[in-house]
C-alpha cells in the first residue's frame, strides 16, 4: 500500500512504516529520483518566491542551448553598461563583480551564475543570449512549460524580487532538478559542485574568490549542488541534491529565518532521507509511493 501523506493521520501499515521527520519548516519535500517516490512532502503545491533558486531555471535554459548546439561554451559576451549599473556590488545582491566592458565566456558566466549566485552573470546571460531581460524570461517560461513546471512563472533571470511575478513551487523545483540531472548530466557535474571561484580583482587589485554558497556540500556526504536562496519575501530556501550508494534524493527547504536554520534542516533532511527504506524494498507492494510518510510538525 501506498505511504501516508505527511499530514495524513491514517495509521500505517507495519510494512510501510516509516521513522518519522518533524519540522517546523513551512515547506518541504524530499524525492528518490531514481524510484520518483516522494519521500516527504509538505505544502509542496504551494506557490512562493523562490529568490536565487530561479538561477537553476536559467542555468537549464542556457545548458539545453549548449546541448541542442545552439550556443556554444567558449561564446563571449560583452558586459553591457546598463547590466553593471543595474546589478554591481551591493546595488544589485550577490555577484560575480563583472566589469562594464568586459568580455566572459558562457562558461565563466554559468560558473559564477551557480557557484556565486552571481545576479550580474544571470543578467549578461539572459542580454547575450536574447537581447535583453525580457526576452529571455520569455524563453525561460516556454522552457518551464515543456518541461512540467505547471504552477510556476519567471519575471527575472536570476529571481530578484519582482512584485510577485516570479512564483515556483517546491514541486515544480525538484521537478527542474530532476530534468537538469537527468538532461544535463555533464553539466551539472561541471557547474553545480564547485567549491569556489575566481573572478575580478578587489580595489587593491588582489583577486577576488568566493565559495560556494550551498550549505551541503562538504557537509553531506555525496551532496553535489544545486542552489540557495534568500529574500525577505522568500526567507532563506535551499534546492539540493545528493547522491549515495547509486541513489539521489533531490530536497527543498524554504522559508526558513536564518542562513543556519536552512543548514541545519537540510542536512538533517538529507541525512533523514538517506536511512529511510524505499517502498518497493521495504516488503510492501503495490504502488510506489506518492508522498512521504514523515510527519512535520504543525
Amino acid at each position: 500500500m501506498p505511504a501516508a501523506a505527511a499530514d495524513d493521520p491514517r495509521p500505517k501499515s507495519t510494512a510501510t512504516a516509516r521513522p518519522s521527520y518533524t519540522t517546523q519548516a513551512p515547506i518541504v519535500m524530499l524525492k528518490d529520483l531514481d524510484s520518483g517516490e516522494i519521500l516527504f512532502s509538505r505544502g509542496a503545491d504551494k506557490r512562493f518566491a523562490p529568490a536565487s533558486m530561479a538561477k537553476v531555471m536559467t542555468a537549464y535554459v542556457v545548458l539545453d542551448l549548449i546541448k541542442k548546439g545552439e550556443l556554444a561554451r567558449d561564446k563571449q559576451f560583452t558586459v553591457s553598461e546598463a547590466t553593471w549599473k543595474k546589478w554591481r556590488g551591493n546595488n544589485g545582491g550577490s555577484t560575480m563583480f563583472l566589469r562594464p566592458g568586459e568580455k566572459v565566456s558562457v562558461d565563466d558566466l554559468l560558473k559564477g551564475l551557480i557557484t556565486v549566485s552571481g545576479n550580474d552573470a544571470a543578467a549578461a546571460l539572459a542580454v547575450g543570449i536574447d537581447g535583453n531581460e525580457a526576452a529571455f524570461i520569455k524563453r525561460m517560461n516556454a522552457v518551464a512549460a515543456q518541461i512540467g513546471m505547471k504552477s510556476s512563472n519567471f519575471g527575472t533571470p536570476n529571481g530578484w524580487p519582482d512584485g510577485g511575478v516570479t512564483k515556483v513551487s517546491a514541486s515544480d523545483l525538484v521537478t527542474l532538478a530532476d530534468r537538469l540531472i537527468r538532461d544535463h548530466p555533464a553539466g551539472y557535474a561541471r557547474y553545480f559542485s564547485m567549491p569556489k571561484l575566481q573572478h575580478g580583482t578587489s580595489p587593491e587589485g588582489k583577486p577576488i574568490v568566493q565559495a560556494n554558497r550551498n550549505p551541503l556540500l562538504g557537509r553531506v556526504l555525496g551532496a553535489d549542488g544545486l542552489k540557495t536562496g534568500y529574500t525577505s519575501e522568500a526567507g532563506y530556501c535551499l534546492l539540493g541534491s545528493a547522491k549515495r550508494d547509486g541513489r539521489r534524493l533531490i530536497m527543498v527547504v524554504a522559508g526558513l529565518p536564518s542562513d543556519k536554520a536552512r543548514r541545519d534542516e537540510a542536512e538533517r533532511l538529507m541525512r533523514w532521507g538517506f536511512g529511510v527504506p524505499l517502498a518497493a524494498n521495504d516488503g510492501s507492494t503495490g504502488k510506489k509511493a506518492a508522498s512521504g510518510s514523515g510527519r512535520a510538525a504543525p
